[in-house]
């Protein structure tokens, strides 16, 4: 009797696992239309490994790949900063300006005080301070961005959506075509000029819906500090997913 159904092979695992001594190291396998050969990278926001295979690549050769370069993968690794958490004595940038987390018993949110270094005093049961901290961060960010959107777009004589703050990994800003504007809460993190970039570069999406040269001139119309921002993301950027 012939089988009208045609046996599936068994799905193949997304994540690989690359032992060095006693350190595990999973890595991300992900086959690509594009892919052309076997290729391994390091993404610091995500703090993860990803190997980009040919679409009918052989898993088995995938993973000799990775073994081979464990070496370079547990470098990489390594120097990844280590991750910051939102408690009381770390130390957070606001706006590019280092501070320490102190938390405080009492009533209330978060309040910034001057000093050397100047502090973010966090209030309230200490449990919920990283929750707190975080949330203050949001609404800062969303304070200042709303403002600098309002700015350029006056400046071109445009109107925006809604605009609101995420935590992504991969943009740090977005524009839809409603105009409805996404930023990164982690920039007010960053310094303020790159902030103020971030929200240059979306409103002028907002006329130009590409990266064209026209586009590229709108933004350093609006921000003079497009290319000094862009070169501080390109080598900071990716720290800023550090903290909390």
């Amino acid at each position: 009797m012939i089988s009208l159904f045609r046996r599936s092979s068994p799905p193949e695992p997304i994540q690989i696992e690359v032992r060095l001594g006693t350190a595990t190291y999973p890595v991300t396998v992900k086959r690509l239309a594009s892919a052309r050969r076997y290729t391994l990278r390091v993404r610091t926001a995500q703090r993860d490994v990803v190997l980009s295979m040919p679409e009918k690549g052989s898993l088995a050769t995938a993973r000799a790949f990775a073994d081979k370069h464990a070496g370079w993968i547990a470098l990489r690794i390594g120097k990844l900063s280590q991750d910051v958490a939102f408690a009381d004595g770390a130390m957070v940038p606001l706006r590019d300006v280092p501070h320490r987390i102190e938390h405080r018993p009492g009533r209330g949110t978060v309040k910034p005080e001057a000093g050397s270094p100047p502090v973010l005093a966090v209030f309230g049961d200490p449990g919920h301070l990283p929750r707190r901290l975080t949330d203050w961060l949001r609404k800062q960010a969303l304070k200042e961005l709303q403002a600098a959107v309002t700015r350029h777009t006056q400046a071109l004589g445009v109107k925006h959506g809604p605009v609101s703050v995420k935590d992504t990994a991969s943009r740090w800003g977005s524009c839809s075509s409603s105009g409805a504007l996404a930023f990164s809460w982690r920039l007010i993190l960053a310094p303020p000029f790159v902030l103020d970039y971030l929200a240059a570069h979306e409103v002028s999406h907002l006329q130009e819906m590409n990266h064209s040269p026209r586009f590229w001139r709108l933004c350093r119309t609006l921000c003079p500090r497009t290319d000094e921002a862009k070169a501080w993301l390109k080598s900071h950027g990716a720290g800023l997913h550090r903290y909390g």
